[in-house]
């Protein structure tokens, strides 16, 4: 969904540093290599960014499917 904007574990500030992170894989820089360059070394801080997955348009896209049968429900019933 949203990355966090603290680890889960140690607490440390991640949030501010996924969109660098998801540009420079997205362009075919080594993860790990990221990460470092980024001051990223603990495992547990590595696992928030590296296991994160995107899938806020996955769940929109039921909303917003939930609203048109909403809609389509309410239109139905004032007739």
């Amino acid at each position: 969904m949203i990355i966090p904007v603290r680890c889960f574990t140690c607490g440390k500030l991640i949030g501010d540093k996924w969109e660098e992170f998801a540009r420079r894989v997205k362009t075919g820089e080594d993860a790990g290599e990221v990460l470092d360059s980024l001051g990223i070394k603990r495992y547990c801080c590595r696992r928030m960014l590296l296991s994160h997955v995107e899938i806020i348009d996955e769940v929109l896209r039921f909303y917003e499917e939930a609203e048109k049968r909403k809609e389509a429900r309410s239109y139905y019933y004032q007739q």
